[in-house]
């Protein structure tokens, strides 16, 4: 067994969990501030975590290991949007910089597919990485303003929609 491989896989199961409970945390607060299309993308990118989380718990349990889905990392609670994609881009960051290392230790273990397991999580979390640094790029470019668009947006498409029927 690739016991090696197994516990760096935990750790990142580790990592994986944590970053899809911040994630939600701040797709219900952005939710909850009107603020649709963060919402949306801190809730894609969770989904994308679990998705991630899915391949690893695959690869351990190949290898004959046990899956530790126990996360003692707490959510932090941050409603402010740019301390929000401040504290994504770094968690995404971090995460590819130990997947690129923990790659190359799997390599230099004979471990191959847990190597080219984490080299294609390192380019989720690259392009991860990007969105968030893009909507900060967005943010310090319109300011304030950009926020309020996405708000008015929720306002214009529910002004929209059709009122609901009361069955009468």
């Amino acid at each position: 067994m690739h016991e090696k491989s197994v516990e760096l896989m935990n750790a990142a199961v580790e990592d994986e969990l944590t970053a899809v409970h911040q994630y939600m945390y701040f797709h219900f607060h952005c939710d909850d501030q009107g603020y649709d299309l963060l919402a949306g993308l801190f809730r894609r990118t969770a989904i994308e975590e679990m998705l991630h989380i899915e391949r690893l718990a695959e690869r351990i349990l190949f290898l004959k290991g046990e899956v530790d889905l126990n996360t003692p990392k707490r959510v932090e609670p941050l409603h402010d949007v740019k301390a929000m994609l401040e504290m994504a881009r770094q968690m995404e960051e971090n995460s590819a910089v130990s997947y690129g290392k923990w790659a190359n230790e799997c390599g230099s273990n004979g471990d191959v597919v847990s190597k080219q397991l984490f080299e294609s999580l390192v380019g989720d979390e690259e392009r991860h990485y990007d969105q968030y640094d893009n909507e900060l790029d967005n943010l310090d470019r319109f300011g304030e303003n950009y926020l309020a668009l996405q708000s008015m947006e929720r306002s214009r498409a529910r002004a929209a929609s059709p009122a609901p029927s009361t069955g009468e």
